[in-house]
């Protein structure tokens, strides 16, 4: 069975720590970023905001070294394990995670 990409061939990617098991960032990758990944050793996603290949570190320093991938149940997302060379977020924090949400907010529907 092959993976289920969305109406713009990506699928969403969780990266986890390998070591320490926190939650780094959800990101997304398509065909050729899974396929650079796997090649190069450094995860690699699709940016959906410029359009373009982005491979984690690459201006930064603070590369993803992969560790393996697995994919969900339903074909549909990928968990990611990875050693950072450094912080994953451009803030410069670990992890993107690093803010508590406020009920306030939640969007109202």
């Amino acid at each position: 069975m092959s993976l289920e990409l969305d109406q713009n061939d990506l699928i969403p990617a969780v990266v986890q720590d390998v070591d320490t098991k926190e939650v780094l960032v959800l990101a997304w990758m398509n065909p050729e970023s899974l396929e650079m990944s796997l090649a190069s050793g450094h995860v690699t996603f699709w940016s959906r905001s410029r359009n373009e290949i982005w491979e984690k570190g690459a201006t930064s320093g603070n590369y993803l070294n992969l560790v393996s991938i697995k994919k969900n149940c339903e074909d549909n997302s990928l968990l990611v394990f990875a050693r950072p060379d450094g912080p994953t977020c451009h803030t410069g924090n670990v992890s993107c995670y690093y803010r508590e949400l406020d009920s306030e907010e939640i969007p109202k529907v």
